[in-house]
């Protein structure tokens, strides 16, 4: 445990940080969640569906919670999985 103020603050901030990215991971898989089964199902919302999903996933990228290139993964494979329903 720091004893330095400004070391004891850092934790607290650090600790918020990673609960508000903890909480937007877990939107962001449940919306990515939702989107393949609406895929799966052949939904009739099922490109709202990917879109929403691939606007969080900019989102994430954006915010630095996750990193470019795996961004760009989750949405060719959210696409693709899309085309192939169509």
């Amino acid at each position: 445990m720091p004893n330095i103020k400004s070391a004891k603050k850092r934790v607290r901030v650090i600790a918020a940080k990673t609960a508000q990215n903890k909480a937007f991971k877990s939107a962001l898989k449940t919306e990515i969640k939702k989107a393949d089964a609406a895929v799966e199902t052949n939904a009739a919302d099922k490109e709202q569906a990917v879109r929403v999903a691939i606007k969080k996933i900019d989102q994430a990228a954006a915010k630095g919670i996750l990193k470019k290139n795996t961004a760009s993964r989750k949405k060719s494979s959210l696409a693709r999985k899309l085309n192939a329903s169509a």
